[in-house]
């Protein structure tokens, strides 16, 4: 049976990028039955929608949701952010962010498992006196024994199936309330887990070690800012954002995938994007609905071709021929 897959091109190259993704996977024997969703700046820019409610409960009826990128110049900053990528991630409780990488060498893989719907990015806070010289901003983090916990047991699970070892990444010695919560519900969930090892790093040392010995790292667990710093981070060490996949996951409702970097507006039409973080993506999007075969053997086949180079189509063109 075909799995029924929301698609969201968005804007720039995300559109490029996401209709090689299909074609690879459809290559590789994936069957998709799939929606397409305009969304995004240019959306915006036409009709001033980013995000209706009627949307989010079509998706609540599909099982995956492929996102190309999402973002455009003549949109103010945080009104697509806010509107549909954070407002996605809260209304379909979308609450792991989950991101693999490579070493620099080569020698392992590891992941970062990133809390996704709570922290700074939950919206708390406001203005007082805005555009005056007494102008306050407050910007509050939310973190919950919940929000954090399950998060944490998501990657205690995931350490199970890999090298045994979880790292928590925080800044307990300055954050002295989340950086409370946060170690008393890594330390709860991991004397579950009695075989898995644990660390626990600042996320200033992990930005060092993360470039200079990424080797120590098998799952990391992190909150929303730090994990989104950290990602970024852990994509230009082991290849580039062009590699960059990402998967938002709700384990147990419709989830969505997508490559890390943006629209990149000021390439977008001339066929030269880089493909394979969209193709990676889609990739993890399969293993979630259970196609682990197929998205072995597509993942594979992007390794294969990762350092060469062409066009957007050629580039595809190779991960086809390589599977």
């Amino acid at each position: 049976m075909a799995h029924k897959i929301g698609v969201v091109g968005g804007d720039g190259i995300g559109p490029e990028v996401i209709s090689e993704g299909l074609r690879v996977l459809r290559a590789a024997g994936a069957q998709l039955d799939t929606i397409d969703y305009d969304l995004g700046g240019q959306r915006y820019v036409r009709d001033g929608v980013v995000l209706d409610d009627e949307t989010i409960e079509e998706w609540r009826g599909l099982d995956a949701i492929y996102l190309g990128a999402v973002g455009s110049p003549e949109v103010p900053p945080g009104v697509i952010e806010r509107g549909l990528l954070l407002k996605m991630r809260f209304a379909l409780d979308l609450y792991i962010n989950h991101r693999p990488f490579t070493a620099p060498d080569g020698s392992h893989e590891f992941v970062v498992v990133r809390e996704n719907t709570e922290g700074t990015y939950a919206g708390e806070g406001g203005l007082l006196r805005k555009d005056t010289p007494h102008e306050i901003a407050t910007q509050g983090s939310v973190n919950t024994r919940m929000g954090c916990e399950r998060a944490i047991r998501y990657a205690f699970e995931l350490a199970m199936k890999r090298r045994k070892h979880v790292t928590l990444v925080h800044k307990t010695n300055v954050l002295t309330f989340s950086g409370d919560l946060w170690p008393r519900a890594f330390d709860a969930v991991a004397a579950e887990y009695p075989d898995v090892e644990t660390a626990y790093n600042h996320v200033d040392a992990a930005c060092i070690y993360f470039v200079e010995d990424p080797q120590r790292y098998d799952v990391i667990v992190t909150d929303n800012l730090f994990g989104d710093i950290l990602t970024d981070l852990g994509g230009a060490v082991s290849g580039g954002v062009g590699l960059a996949s990402s998967a938002n996951l709700n384990p147990n409702g419709v989830s969505m995938f997508e490559p890390v970097h943006g629209s990149a507006p000021d390439i977008a039409g001339q066929g030269i994007a880089n493909p394979l973080a969209a193709i990676l993506s889609g990739a993890m999007m399969l293993d979630h609905l259970g196609e682990s075969e197929v998205a072995a053997t597509v993942t594979a086949a992007v390794e294969k071709v990762a350092g060469e180079t062409g066009t957007t189509v050629e580039m595809a063109d190779k991960v086809i021929e390589a599977l």
